[in-house]
């Protein structure tokens, strides 16, 4: 979901009146009125406004404040796309990738992905790069896939952040580098994400890239099971048979600092 807003807030009209009333679907998607959001867009869409398009296309691909029609979706999101909306390529790539409302056909989904990556997005760079990464519909290439991943890293993409961590924790495309891998999660872990708390968390248990310490692997658990994470509570729970009860006093106190401070003080 963060992730999807992030694509609905990437927009911009060239006259005044269309800027109000996309204002007012975006103040009314922030407040989770679904419903009043696709009121404001949709006239713009139909107007022909191409950010407008892919939002109403991302309403309906994800069924918010409607049902989930894929169809409908596809058809908004195509007219977006083809005046060069590159969130609405990337969009319409993981709809071939997936198989929502079309075949699956990865070789679409790599067609759609370039066109986004090209226009320089972000999430169509880090769509680009999982699909050399992984030999989807494209040779096997792990060095376009790097890349492509810091192009996307460079701009604050989570996920970019976290395939780059993955390919220096386990060496593909470069040698195996731990810190590098840490310096990655730990951006991941900085904009909020859970599975990047879980994983500094398996780092810092495991001495991979730092010293090995169990208060900060605890607290990094402890924070990934507090946003939602369903296998950082069992990994918090294991420590704790090894620790002291101040130790894991502390452990907590470290994680309420770190979540208070938007994962900036963070017990290093």
């Amino acid at each position: 979901m963060k992730k999807l807003l992030a694509t609905i807030l990437i927009a911009s009209f060239g006259t005044y009146v269309f800027a109000q009333d996309f204002d007012k679907g975006l103040e009314a998607y922030n407040n989770k009125d679904y419903n009043t959001a696709y009121n404001e867009w949709k006239p713009l869409a139909e107007q022909g406004q191409a950010k407008a398009q892919k939002n109403i296309g991302l309403l309906y691909n994800y069924g918010l404040g409607m049902e989930q029609d894929h169809t409908e979706a596809l058809k908004w999101l195509k007219l977006s796309a083809s005046q060069g909306n590159s969130v609405a390529q990337n969009e319409l790539g993981n709809m071939f990738l997936e198989g929502l409302g079309v075949p699956e056909d990865a070789i679409k989904a790599l067609e759609w992905y370039k066109l986004s990556a090209e226009d320089g997005n972000p999430f169509g760079q880090n769509s680009l790069g999982e699909m050399y990464r992984e030999g989807n519909g494209v040779l096997k290439d792990y060095k376009e896939a790097l890349k492509l991943f810091r192009l996307s890293a460079d701009q604050d993409d989570a996920d970019a952040q976290g395939n780059l961590g993955m390919m220096y924790e386990f060496g593909h495309g470069v040698t195996i580098d731990n810190k590098e891998a840490v310096k990655w999660y730990r951006k991941v872990a900085e904009q909020g994400e859970e599975w990047g708390h879980n994983t500094l968390g398996s780092m810092y248990e495991h001495g991979k890239g730092v010293l090995k310490d169990n208060s900060i692997a605890h607290m990094w658990y402890n924070i990934s099971s507090a946003n939602g994470s369903l296998t950082a509570g069992d990994s918090r729970d294991r420590l704790e048979v090894a620790m002291s009860a101040t130790a894991i006093e502390k452990a907590t106190a470290m994680a309420r600092e770190c979540m208070k401070s938007e994962y900036k003080k963070c017990g290093y």
